[in-house]
């Protein structure tokens, strides 16, 4: 994506941890010239030095046909929000929006083992509801056979990753504090919740 430089993510660890918050992206890959996305929850795995993304979908999802050691994208979104140009203290000035985003590339490998598929979904409850687990392992084996059948596994080895925080780093403090000020008042809870990651930015920019 597009990255201007004051806006780069520079630490792996942040982007990373971006994605572990934020972990309802959008899957992107590319089949005879046409962009194919789904929605899907992620699991961000990390194992030495190298990152993986596990998930799932519907078997009878066009994308997973052509999923198999196909080049990826998947998009993270974090918080963000219109900012309207009366927090500006020159006139000429215009609106913008404020975001958070973390592009991960890799390429993926479809779990075909039934063992392989459990292991991902065991990976996915603990992830998002650990105390679903005791439900999970009393259902029985024809349910989860059924279930099994009608979905399939895969897993991305992650490449690269690129992040961008745009967070108004182009406006003078007092700017960025009214700001955050209207933000932090908002009625919107995802206007809220970038507030307080730009106050969180802030205090990870002090030395």
């Amino acid at each position: 994506m597009y990255i201007p430089k004051r806006f780069n993510i520079a630490e792996e660890s942040t982007k990373i941890a971006l994605m572990k918050s934020q972990s309802f992206a959008c899957l992107v890959t590319n089949h005879s010239g046409r962009s194919i996305g789904t929605h899907l929850p992620f699991v961000i795995e990390e194992e030495g030095d190298k990152l993986y993304l596990v998930s799932h979908m519907a078997k009878a999802n066009e994308q997973i046909r052509h999923l198999d050691g196909q080049a990826c994208m998947v998009i993270f979104t974090g918080p963000h929000a219109y900012i309207s140009p009366q927090h500006y203290d020159k006139l000429e000035s215009v609106p913008t929006w404020d975001y958070i985003a973390v592009h991960a590339y890799g390429k993926a490998t479809v779990l075909t083992h039934v063992e392989d598929k459990v292991k991902s979904l065991e990976a996915m409850i603990q992830t998002y509801e650990p105390a679903y687990q005791q439900q999970w392992a009393s259902l029985s084996e024809p349910f989860k056979s059924g279930m099994l059948g009608g979905l399939e596994a895969f897993r991305i080895e992650v490449s690269e990753l690129q992040g961008q925080e745009k967070l108004s780093q182009n406006k003078s403090s007092q700017e960025k504090e009214r700001i955050i000020g209207s933000l932090s008042h908002s009625d919107r809870p995802e206007e809220r919740a970038l507030a307080e990651y730009m106050q969180v930015y802030t205090h990870r920019q002090e030395p």
